[in-house]
C-alpha cells in the first residue's frame, strides 16, 4: 500500500459493531432538562449524568450498616466484592459453560452437609437458591410430593395435605401453602411461649400432614425452636399411631450460628427425622444477598420427578431450583467466605456478634424503661418491650425517634394469641461492632428523657407504625 494512501470509506454497517456504551453518546444531553421518571427518555444521557441522578436519589435510603431490622449481610471484605464483580456476568444455570462455578456450588453443598452432621455427606443432595424463601419452597414441594406418593389412593380426591408450624414462621411458608394448595396448621403463641412446642405440634398432626417445620432462630425474637424435642414427640406419635411425619428445619439464620456456638445442641441431620434443612448464605452465612441453600439427607427425600434434566447449551443439566438464570457471584462469594474463615473463623465472628448482642441487651435492660423478651444468647438477636409502668410512650414511639438518629429498629405486634404484645427487635450482624453498639445506647439514652415527658404514646395508629417484614 502506498505511503499516506487514504483508506477507503468503511462499510456502512461496520459502526454497528461498536458498543454504544463505550462513549458518551450525547455529551450535552440531559444537562438542562430532567429526564422523565415513568417512561423511557427519548434519547441517551451521558453515563456520569445518569449515574449522578440515580446515586443522588439513593442517598435518601437508610444506611444499611445502621439497619438493625434486617438479618441480611451488610458488610463483606473488599476481596469478596472484587470476586463478585468478576462473576456477576456468569449465569449460574449455564453449568456446562461455567464448570468451575458449578464445582464451587457442589463444594459448598458438601461443606454444609458435613457442617450439619449428615450421616453420609456424599449422599446428601442440595443446591444453591436465591435465598431461604426459595429453599423453603423447594423443601415444602419435596414434603408434599413424598406425602402424595404415600397417599396416591386418597389424593387429591379425598385428602388435603397440611403442614404444621408455629405462627412465628417466616411469610415464605404462608406463600408456599397458598401457592401449592397446602393447609397451614399454625400453632399460636401462648403466654411467654413465642414459638412452636412439641405437644402443640403433635396435636395438629394427622394422616394428611406432609411435615412439621421447626425454625432454628425465630425472626420474631431470635429464639431457637426445640428441634430435638419436636422430633422425639413425633417419634412417640409414630409408635402410638404409625404416622411417620418428617421434619424440615428452617435454619435461615440459626443453621449458620448453632454449628459454631452451640455444638452440643442437636438439631440437624443427627436426628433421623430431619429430612431437609435450609439456610440463608446472605444472613449469618456472611454473604451479600441473595444466596440460600437447600439440602436433603439423601436422594430418597427429594423425589426424582422434581429434578429436571435439561439438555441446555450442549450439556445434560439436572436442576431442581425454582429460578433459572441468576448470577454466580453470590455462590462464589459463599465459597470464598467458607475458605477465608473456616470453622474457627466463623466461630470467632459469630461469637463476637453474640457478645455484642448480649452486652447491648443487658445495657438496654439496665435503663429501666424496657423489659427483655430474649437476650441474644441464641441468635445474636434480642426483642424487648416497654416496662409495665411506662405509660408515656410505647415501642412505636421509640422506633420513630431512633429513626431520626439514623437507626432502623422495627417495632411490631406479635401474632395470635399475643396481639397484646408489641416489641422492638435488634439484629446484630458482622460489622455491627461494639463501638456502634455504644453509639446506639448513647442515642437511646438521649431520647428517653423527652419520651418520658410525653403525655401519652403518639403512635396510636398502629397501621402507620413501623412495618415488620423480616
Amino acid at each position: 500500500m502506498p505511503l499516506h494512501q487514504v483508506p477507503a470509506e468503511p462499510e456502512p454497517d461496520r459502526r454497528l459493531a461498536l458498543n454504544p456504551f463505550y462513549g458518551e453518546a450525547d455529551p450535552v444531553g440531559g444537562m438542562t432538562e430532567a429526564p422523565p421518571r415513568h417512561r423511557l427518555p427519548d434519547g441517551p444521557l451521558p453515563p456520569m449524568t445518569a449515574y449522578r441522578l440515580v446515586h443522588d436519589e439513593l442517598m435518601l435510603d437508610g444506611n444499611s450498616r445502621l439497619n438493625l431490622a434486617t438479618f441480611v449481610t451488610t458488610w463483606m471484605e473488599p476481596q469478596a466484592g472484587v470476586l463478585m464483580g468478576e462473576c456477576r456476568d456468569k449465569n449460574m444455570i449455564d453449568k456446562d459453560e461455567y464448570p468451575r462455578t458449578a464445582e464451587l456450588e457442589r463444594r459448598c453443598v458438601a461443606m454444609l452437609a458435613d457442617l450439619w452432621n449428615a450421616p453420609d455427606p456424599s449422599a446428601v443432595v442440595g443446591c444453591s437458591t436465591t435465598g431461604s424463601s426459595e429453599a423453603c419452597m423447594l423443601a415444602g414441594m419435596a414434603l408434599k410430593r413424598r406425602w402424595a406418593r404415600r397417599n396416591a389412593d386418597r389424593y387429591p380426591a379425598a385428602a388435603r395435605p397440611n403442614l404444621v408450624m408455629g405462627i412465628n414462621v417466616q411469610v415464605c411458608w404462608e406463600k408456599f401453602c397458598a401457592f401449592w394448595e397446602v393447609e397451614p396448621r399454625l400453632v399460636p403463641m401462648e403466654g411467654d411461649r413465642f414459638h412452636l412446642d412439641p405437644e402443640a405440634a403433635v396435636a395438629l398432626c394427622d394422616e394428611n400432614t406432609i411435615g412439621v417445620v421447626a425454625v432454628l432462630g425465630s425472626t420474631f425474637d431470635g429464639s431457637y425452636e426445640p428441634v430435638a424435642e419436636i422430633c422425639a414427640a413425633l417419634d412417640t406419635l409414630q409408635e402410638r399411631t404409625g404416622l411417620d411425619v418428617p421434619v424440615h428445619v428452617d435454619g435461615a439464620s440459626g443453621a449458620m450460628v448453632a454449628p459454631f456456638l452451640d455444638e452440643g445442641l442437636v438439631w440437624d441431620f443427627r436426628l433421623p427425622r430431619v429430612s431437609s434443612i435450609n439456610t440463608s448464605g446472605h444472613k449469618y452465612g456472611l454473604v451479600y444477598p441473595g444466596v440460600g441453600w437447600a439440602l436433603w439427607r439423601s436422594p430418597a427425600e427429594l423425589p426424582e420427578d422434581l429434578v429436571f434434566r435439561v439438555d441446555y447449551l450442549g450439556g445434560d443439566m439436572p436442576t431442581f431450583a425454582l429460578n433459572f438464570s441468576r448470577p454466580g457471584a453470590q455462590v462464589v462469594a459463599q465459597y470464598y467466605t467458607f475458605l477465608r474463615l473456616g470453622r474457627e473463623g466463623y466461630r470467632a465472628v459469630q461469637q463476637a456478634t453474640r457478645d455484642v448482642a448480649r452486652g447491648l441487651a443487658e445495657r438496654v435492660e439496665a435503663m429501666g424503661d424496657f423489659r427483655l423478651l430474649t437476650r441474644g444468647d441464641q441468635l445474636p438477636v434480642f426483642a424487648f418491650t416497654t416496662s409495665p409502668d411506662i405509660t408515656a410512650f410505647d415501642v412505636f414511639d421509640v422506633s420513630r425517634r431512633l429513626r431520626e438518629r439514623g437507626w432502623l429498629v422495627p417495632a411490631y405486634t406479635f401474632p395470635a394469641h399475643r396481639e397484646d404484645l408489641s416489641v422492638l427487635r435488634v439484629v446484630c450482624r458482622n460489622g455491627f461492632s461494639a463501638d456502634l453498639a455504644e453509639l446506639f445506647v448513647e442515642d437511646l439514652r438521649r431520647l428517653l428523657p423527652e419520651l418520658r415527658r410525653q403525655p401519652h404514646p403518639w403512635s396510636r395508629d398502629k397501621a402507620a407504625a413501623t412495618a415488620f417484614h423480616h
